[in-house]
C-alpha cells in the first residue's frame, strides 16, 4: 500500500518490538531510494486487533489481501507481489 501496511502475524514477542523493527527497517530503505536523510518517514500510531478465532482470522486475512484491489494498485490479489496471495500454490 502507498501509505499504509497491513500484516496478519503470530507475535512471539511484544507487537510494538515488531513494529519498531519493522518501520525502521523500511524507513531506511525508503529515505535511501527517496534519497533523503533526518526526515520523519512513517506515523507513530499503529493498530492492533486480537483475532480470536478461525473465522475472525479468515475474514481478516481476505481483507488484508485484497486491500490493494480495492485501492485500485492491482487487479486481483495475487497480483499484489507483496501479499500472502500471491503465494497461494507455491
Amino acid at each position: 500500500m502507498p501509505n499504509h501496511v497491513h500484516a496478519v502475524i503470530q507475535p512471539c514477542v511484544e507487537v510494538s518490538k515488531i513494529t519498531k523493527s519493522l518501520k525502521g527497517f523500511t524507513a531506511r530503505e525508503a529515505n535511501l531510494i527517496l534519497d533523503r536523510t533526518g526526515e520523519r518517514f512513517w506515523q507513530d500510531e499503529s493498530y492492533d486487533h486480537w483475532i480470536r478465532n478461525e473465522t475472525e482470522w479468515n475474514r481478516i486475512v481476505r481483507y488484508t489481501e485484497t486491500n490493494p484491489v480495492a485501492a485500485g494498485l492491482v487487479k486481483t490479489a495475487e497480483d499484489w507481489p507483496w501479499s500472502s496471495a500471491s503465494r497461494v500454490g507455491d
